[in-house]
Formats: C-alpha cells, structure tokens, sequence
C-alpha cells in the first residue's frame, strides 16, 4: 500500500483514521474523499492542515466517473470506504438516502476499484447489521437480521463487496464497528447530542425506558482496529471491532451528566423511535487473536476525556447545530418531548 483513498474521510470515524494515518505513517500518503454532506465537515480535518502526505478532493461515491478520476489522477492502489448515511433516526425519516450511498454507492466504488485493479479494498461496517441480540456477542459468521433501513443499507454494500470478492477475486476486508464515540462526532448521536444539550441546560430525550444496550468503543480505538484490518486482514474475511463493554443508554446518560455536574432531571422519556433494536453486543475475539489488535481507553476514561473535548470546543459544534439539524431535531423530537412534558 502506498496511496490510499479512504472514502468519508471527513465523517466522524474515517476523519480519526485519517488523522491517525496522516500522522504516524508518513509513508503512506491519504487521498481523503468526501461528499460533505451535513455530516461530512472540513474542520475535522484542520488538524492536518500542511500535511504533504495528505490531499483532500470532494466528490460522490455514486458517482462513477468522479471515482473513476480521483483513483487515476493519485494513482491510487487501496480504498478504504468509511462513506455512508449513517445514522438510523435518519434512515427511517428518509430510507432512499440511504440506499443510495450505502448500497449503489459501494457497488459504483466496487465497480471503479475493480476496474483500476486497486490491490485492496475495505469496507467499514457496523455491528448492527446483526440486528436485535438478545443474549450473548455476535460473531462475524452470524446472520444479518437488520430491522432499520440503515442497518440493511450496510448489510447490503456488505454483500457487494463479498461479491466482488467471489466473482471478481478482489482483495476485500470488511470491518464491523460497534458504537463509536469520542471528538469531532456529529451531535446527532447519542453522546454528542447528551453533551451538547445539557451544556445548555436543555431537555434530553431518552427514547422509551432507556433501557437499551450499547456496546461502546472510543474512536480512536475503532481507528487503529480499521488500519489492523487494512493491513493485516486475511482477504475475504470480516472482523469485528468491538467494544465489549455493553451499557444500558440511560447509565451511559446519568454517566455523562455525573462528569458534567448536571441534574438527572434533565431527562425526559420520550416515545421509543420505530424498530429500535433492544441489544447489540459483539465479540473482538478474532481481531484481538488474528491481528493483535487491542483497546486502548476505558468507556469511563474516554467519556470523560470526550466531555471535555466538547466543552472546550464549542465552536466546533455550536455552528453546526443550526439550520439543518434544528429541522432534523424538530422532526424528530420536537412531538415526543411535548407529548413527555405535557404528562409529567
């Protein structure tokens, strides 16, 4: 490997592999590529302002003949795709999104890499592919039981890459992550959107009892996890990064208002969202054996180390809760906290 495209590299966790690779593998030089749709932010990437080993070019996975262009121009021998809608609030709102990026989008990136015989290419996944688990980890040979729109759209880019695999013999991995936190994450998903809601004071909706359960990893961890993957993966096979420590939400919540010295009574249940799954928890075992891949931060540690991040950074999200994501925030909370607040 030598240039590397990593597809969403300006997103929450393609912008931690960038700046990870960017800054200690200087060998490596990093074409990031990027819709930059509302979740896809430059600022994630001022970090690495000067890097002579990094270029940035925006453009569409869809877009075949944009893809096309960015692999010959820079050469290009391994694509990393972190591209994707992602967030299942979103996906159930507005499903098309989702099929369009994260299903037709990975077959057009499939399509273009097989045609430029790229040497390898990897799919970042998401542990929710596996669906609702009800006891014990998920493994990688488990079936897909997704029950959101999201969750299928990734099955689904899942199984194009193995197809390619299969029928083309290109050299693919697949990583599935489990829920990721830490900087520079949109303020839409759950830690974020707690943090930045509580540092004013506001109301925070916690869906049906809060009962769910999450299993987390730091996003830095989830980073070094992918990069063991790209590295070292065996071809065609599927690895989980995964957390393995399994919370219920509402912990997670009265948690991070503990580190912010804020009242639980900021918290309003609210009606669950549609399909939420109750349980997700996997196994890393494989990675950790296969690759020597191995967690670095705490869920205590590092929920207090991206607390703070967002405290001293409000000019990072203050901006972008604005506009778009107050219609977003009213379409999809604005109905269950009045309905919350008009029966306590």
């Amino acid at each position: 490997m030598k240039n590397i495209l990593v597809t969403g590299g300006a997103g929450f966790i393609g912008s931690a592999f960038v700046r990870l690779i960017v800054n200690d593998y200087p060998n490596y030089h990093i074409v990031t590529f990027d819709k930059l749709t509302y979740a896809g932010n430059l600022d994630n990437l001022q970090p690495l302002k000067g890097a002579q080993n990094h270029t940035f070019v925006q453009g569409d996975i869809a877009d075949l003949e944009g893809v096309r262009g960015v692999l010959e121009e820079h050469d290009i021998d391994t694509v990393v795709n972190f591209a994707a809608e992602s967030h299942v609030d979103r996906s159930i709102l507005d499903p098309e999104a989702f099929i369009r990026t994260d299903v037709f989008g990975v077959y057009r990136l499939l399509e273009a890499a097989h045609q430029h015989g790229i040497g390898r290419f990897m799919q970042v996944s998401t542990d929710e592919v596996y669906g609702d688990v009800e006891s014990g980890f998920s493994t990688e040979d488990d079936n897909f039981l997704p029950n959101s729109p999201y969750a299928a759209s990734k099955a689904s880019g899942e199984l194009m890459v193995r197809s390619y695999h299969v029928t083309y013999g290109m050299d693919t991995v697949t990583s599935r992550g489990s829920n990721t936190y830490g900087p520079y994450q949109y303020p839409e998903k759950l830690i974020p959107f707690f943090i930045t809601e509580a540092a004013d004071d506001r109301s925070l909706p916690v869906y049906g009892d809060g009962m769910q359960v999450r299993d987390w990893l730091h996003v830095d961890d989830h980073a070094s996890g992918v990069l063991k993957v790209l590295e070292n993966g065996k071809s065609g096979e599927v690895y989980n990064i995964a957390g393995e420590d399994i919370r219920h939400n509402i912990d997670v919540i009265k948690l991070l208002l503990d580190i912010m010295d804020k009242p639980q009574s900021l918290i309003k249940y609210v009606r669950d969202r549609e399909g939420h799954d109750r349980r997700y928890a996997m196994s890393a075992q494989k990675a950790e054996k296969e690759l020597g891949w191995e967690r670095q931060h705490t869920f205590e540690a590092g929920l207090k180390q991206t607390v703070q991040w967002y405290l001293d950074n409000e000019w990072w999200w203050r901006k972008i809760k604005t506009g778009e994501y107050l219609e977003y925030y009213k379409k999809q909370y604005a109905e269950r906290l009045a309905q919350a607040e008009s029966t306590s």
